[in-house]
This record gives C-alpha cells, sequence and structure tokens, in this order.
C-alpha cells in the first residue's frame, strides 16, 4: 500500500515538474516577467523536493539503489544533466540561444529518465 502512495505522489510531481519546466521554458521564450512571480520561482523547488523525496522513499521500499542498481544510477546521473540544463535555460543561460538549446536539451534528458524509469533499463531504446 505504501508502495503505490509513494509511486503515485512521484508520478504526480513527474506530471507536474515537466508541465510547470515547459510553462516556465514558453515564457522564457517570451521574455515574460512571469517568471519572477513569486509563485513561479517557489513551486518548482516544493514539487521537485517531494518527487526527490518520494524517490528515495521508493528506492528504499524496492530495495534498489544508485551505484548499485544500472538503471537508477543512470537515472540519478540523467537527472543532475536535467537540473544543470534546465538552471541554463531558465536562469544562467547569456543569451536566448544558448537557454533555448538547453531548454530543448533538458526536455529530452527527461523524456530518457521516464524511458528508462518505464523499462528500468539504462538504453531504453536498444530493448
Amino acid at each position: 500500500m505504501l508502495y503505490l502512495v509513494l509511486k503515485y505522489i512521484h508520478v504526480s510531481c513527474v506530471v507536474l515538474t515537466i508541465n510547470l519546466f515547459l510553462l516556465r521554458g514558453f515564457w522564457m521564450l517570451q521574455g515574460s516577467a512571469r517568471l519572477q512571480q513569486r509563485w513561479v520561482r517557489i513551486l518548482p523547488h516544493v514539487i521537485d523536493a517531494t518527487l526527490l523525496t518520494s524517490a528515495i522513499l521508493l528506492a528504499l521500499q524496492i530495495g534498489q539503489y544508485p551505484g548499485v542498481n544500472g538503471w537508477l544510477t543512470a537515472k540519478v546521473t540523467a537527472l543532475l544533466l536535467y537540473i544543470g540544463l534546465g538552471t541554463v535555460a531558465i536562469k544562467r543561460g547569456r543569451s536566448k540561444r544558448v537557454r533555448v538549446a538547453a531548454w530543448l536539451g533538458a526536455i529530452l534528458v527527461f523524456g530518457y529518465i521516464v524511458a528508462v524509469a518505464l523499462t528500468r533499463v539504462v538504453l531504453p531504446w536498444q530493448s
């Protein structure tokens, strides 16, 4: 039962985080002042903290851990890349071209993370 609740929370946060990231990316493309709204700066951190907490608790529940299980190691490594690209896309990119490239790269990495999660295979396109 706990596993299902954690999984529901985790998947819900995945959907929320990517939708909010896409929205923030569109606002970045438009040069919108909406990116500076307080809730826009805070909510992603709340969602991502919940996402990470549920991920850790799920790993403990299923007894699989990064550094031990390849698919989970791949997910965590890709997550770090996604965070880096997302930061460049939304905040730190020096030009719009760099921000757009980072935003598109982050979306691709996110897709990889989801594919690995669904297949539990490091290279899901080969399975």
